[in-house]
């Protein structure tokens, strides 16, 4: 399909949001109200989106309930948090345990180092620390390598996310941490390694995700991602790999797909089993720093790292819901369900592509999938608006940006459901620009 018939899509969005907004008219009560006393009605800004964004009422494994009562398939997951679903018993039982013993309890307490010793075991860390999110930990690490090489920059990539104030969608976001950056274009070694030597005798870290999560869901080539950590080192710089989100691949995370060994590796999301969590973990001679034994060791406080809820659901987590084998499995699931996106795209005459790594992907306006964050920014924002808002009006909730998780209580059944919808939707929009 030509660039000139979807150039004016404009009417067509605005259609499709009028008939957002008929079909939900309690979500537009709550949101309104909600708009009283929270800037833009809600404390998470990914979630807004046009004309306002459905609220949730009730969840059951992979089924989530709007306050107009439809039901979506929920393909989005929390972001990657969200890989139990809805109602797995098995983590609610053992929080519900574990507080009955202890709550916020001020101390230490068995559990957070069963859960420390569960995540060395399972990623090949020396040592890890807890967080409360992705951003501290991500945050910690960086602290952690400027303290350990004595130096100040750090080097990260153009369509990077490791964070709310280590945002790098177009460059430096002005609300960042002021650290001092250096933005690489990812997947491109050559230019990489140019500015990693430019900057090599004042660069702390490489902080990379070996597949950009919020930039597209592309993943790094293993050329790529262990030539960057080769000229990192080289120079003396801390080899930093965010897995907030790709620790879910395989046994041990993506890295370790890809054959590389970060020297800290950053978690979050699905680990806390739906509670807030986040950690960093790595070598003895970066995670050492924070032993509270040695001189001048680094402070890292926070009041909740260790909160019970949150250590009793990845106790649980790590050493029966999601085993080694399980992400083994989940990953392959995600493989096969990829290959089922591209043949429907494929059937249909719209430039729309997919991309990812195992049970994370994400639909593109572009009739290629993108191989690095800039290729990713110039998707056709009306055409993927258009993409999100026929399958959320088809029962399937997604991201705006396309971004799709899958959870473990996913059917057959259900994702087949997902793959006929957006069929249908490639369909229809196929007609409708024809």
């Amino acid at each position: 399909m030509s660039t000139a018939v979807l150039s004016d899509l404009a009417p067509l969005v605005a259609e499709k949001r009028q008939a957002f907004g008929a079909r939900n008219p309690e979500s537009k009560r709550l949101h309104d109200a909600a708009c009283l006393f929270l800037p833009g009605g809600h404390t998470r800004t990914i979630l807004a989106h046009e004309p306002f964004a459905l609220t949730f009422v009730r969840g059951e494994g992979a089924v989530l309930v709007d306050a107009d009562g439809h039901e979506y398939i929920d393909l989005l997951g929390d972001y990657t948090a969200g890989l139990f679903g809805h109602s797995e018993r098995r983590v609610f039982d053992a929080v519900e345990a574990a507080l009955r013993q202890l709550s916020s309890v001020g101390g230490v307490h068995p559990r957070e180092a069963e859960l420390a010793g569960l995540m060395c075991e399972r990623f090949g860390l020396d040592r890890v620390r807890f967080t409360n999110s992705g951003t501290e930990a991500n945050l910690m690490a960086i602290t952690a390598a400027r303290q350990h090489t004595g130096r100040s920059k750090v080097l990260v990539f153009n369509g990077g996310y490791h964070g709310g104030v280590l945002f790098f969608a177009t460059g430096v976001a002005p609300w960042n941490a002021p650290y001092e950056f250096v933005v690489a274009p990812y997947n491109d070694l050559p230019a990489t390694t140019a500015l990693i030597d430019e900057h090599g005798s004042d660069l702390a870290a490489v902080l990379v995700e070996p597949m950009l999560g919020s930039g597209g869901c592309i993943p790094a080539t293993p050329d790529f991602l262990g030539g960057v950590f080769d000229a990192a080192r080289s120079v003396g710089a801390v080899c930093i790999a965010d897995e907030v989100m790709t620790s879910r691949h395989g046994r041990a995370g993506l890295a370790a797909l890809l054959g590389v060994e970060p020297d800290v590796r950053t978690f979050g999301k699905y680990i806390g089993g739906g509670f807030s969590f986040g950690a960093f973990g790595g070598t003895d001679a970066v995670l050492g720093q924070f032993d509270t034994a040695r001189p001048e060791s680094i402070p890292h406080a926070g009041t909740f790292n260790n909160n019970v809820a949150t250590m009793a659901a990845g106790c649980v987590v790590l050493s029966e819901l999601y085993t080694a084998e399980a992400a083994e499995g989940h990953t392959a699931r995600g493989e096969r369900f990829r290959s089922g996106v591209a043949e429907v795209i494929g059937r249909h005459r719209l430039p729309v592509s997919v991309s990812g790594y195992g049970s994370m992907l994400a639909l593109h306006a572009l009739p290629a999938p993108p191989v690095d964050g800039a290729e990713s920014a110039r998707r056709d924002p009306a055409l993927q608006e258009l993409l999100f808002l026929g399958l959320y009006e088809r029962g399937i909730y997604t991201a705006p940006r396309g971004m799709v998780n899958l959870s473990l209580p996913l059917t057959d059944a259900e994702l087949e459901a997902a793959l006929a919808a957006l069929d249908d939707t490639l369909a229809d929009l196929s007609t409708r620009l024809a």
